[in-house]
C-alpha cells in the first residue's frame, strides 16, 4: 500500500507546472487530464503526456507520479486511459468513479501491463468517489481489485449534486465524507480527504486536514504546492503522539506480562483496542521516518 499523505495535482496542459514536481515534496503528483485542463486543450495534452511524463522521470521525484483521465462517462476517457498506461506513470486517477463496470476499461490495460511490463513496485488506481452513486457505492468500488489501492474524497461535485450549501465547517458532506473513509478502511486502502477550494486561507486549509486526519483519512488533496508541507504535517504521527505511544506499549506489555488486560495510564483507561491504535502509530511514524531517509 502506498502512503499518500499529499495529492498534488498540476494541469495536463501546463508543462511549465508539471515540470516543476521535483521541487516539491509530495507523496503523489498528479498529471491532471480531467478538471484542470480546458476541453479545447485536452487532445493536445494526451498527445503530449508521454514526453512529459519522460519530462519529470528525467528528475528525482520525491513520490510517486500518476496521471488523472477524465471520467468514465466522458468521450476522452478510453483514449486518456490508452495515453496513461503507455507513459511512465506508476499508476492512474479515475475521478468521478460511480460503477464496477467503469473501473474495466483501467483494470483491462493494469492486467496486460503486469503481464507484459512488469515493475517492482506494481502500477496502481486511485478512484475519486465525489458523486451520489460514486458514495452509495463505496462499499463496492473499494473491494473492486487489489490495483485500486486509494480512493479520495471529491465534496464539490457531491455538494452540487446534493444541492447542499458549502460552509467552512463541511457539515453538509460529513456523512458522504465518514462514509468513503469507512469503506476504504474496511478495504484496508488508502482514504485522501477532500481538497479545500479557498486556495489563500491557509488556516481554514489546516483545520479541514486536522478535522480530516481526526476522523481517519490518510491525507489530503493539495492544489497549491504550499499546502504540501500542512497535509505532510498534519497526517504524520507527531513526536508528542509517537512518545506517548511508545510509553503505553512498554507500560501496557508489563501490565499482560503480570496477567493485566486495563491499566490506568496517565489518567486514560487502557485496554486492547488503545494499544493496538498505539502500534499502527509507531508502525507508521517508522515508515514515513524511512520514506523520509530515503528522499
Amino acid at each position: 500500500m502506498h502512503t499518500i499523505r499529499s495529492l498534488f495535482f498540476a494541469p495536463a496542459n501546463r508543462p511549465d507546472l508539471v515540470v516543476k514536481f521535483p521541487r516539491f515534496v509530495a507523496d503523489c503528483y498528479v498529471i491532471d487530464l480531467e478538471d484542470g485542463t480546458p476541453p479545447a486543450d485536452k487532445a493536445s495534452a494526451r498527445a503530449g503526456l508521454a514526453t512529459l511524463v519522460a519530462q519529470v522521470r528525467q528528475r528525482s521525484l520525491p513520490g510517486v507520479l500518476t496521471v488523472r483521465v477524465n471520467e468514465p462517462e466522458s468521450g476522452h476517457y478510453l483514449d486518456d486511459l490508452a495515453a496513461a498506461w503507455a507513459t511512465d506513470a506508476d499508476g492512474i486517477v479515475i475521478p468521478k468513479l460511480e460503477t464496477l463496470e467503469q473501473l474495466y476499461p483501467a483494470l483491462h490495460w493494469l492486467r496486460r501491463l503486469e503481464r507484459e511490463a512488469p515493475r517492482a513496485e506494481p502500477r496502481f488506481i486511485v478512484g475519486g468517489l465525489e458523486s451520489i452513486a460514486g458514495v452509495a457505492n463505496a462499499a463496492a468500488l473499494c473491494r473492486a481489485h487489489p490495483g485500486l489501492t486509494a480512493v479520495y474524497f471529491g465534496a464539490e461535485d457531491l455538494a452540487s449534486e446534493l444541492g447542499a450549501r458549502r460552509t467552512p465547517e463541511a457539515l453538509e458532506v460529513l456523512y458522504a465524507r465518514s462514509q468513503v473513509l469507512l469503506h476504504a478502511k474496511a478495504a484496508r486502502i488508502v482514504a485522501i480527504d477532500q481538497a479545500v477550494l479557498e486556495i489563500r486561507d491557509d488556516s481554514h486549509f489546516e483545520t479541514d486536514a486536522l478535522v480530516g486526519r481526526s476522523l481517519g483519512y490518510d491525507g489530503k488533496i493539495c492544489l497549491l504546492p504550499r499546502q504540501l508541507d500542512v497535509a505532510n504535517r498534519v497526517f504524520r504521527p507527531s513526536d508528542a503522539e509517537l512518545d506517548f505511544a511508545r510509553r503505553l506499549i512498554q507500560r501496557y506489555t508489563e501490565a499482560m506480562a503480570q496477567g493485566l488486560g486495563t491499566i490506568d495510564f496517565e489518567g486514560k483507561m487502557v485496554d486492547g483496542p488503545l494499544l493496538k491504535r498505539s502500534q499502527r502509530l509507531v508502525a507508521l511514524g517508522e515508515h514515513l521516518a524511512r520514506l523520509e531517509a530515503r528522499r
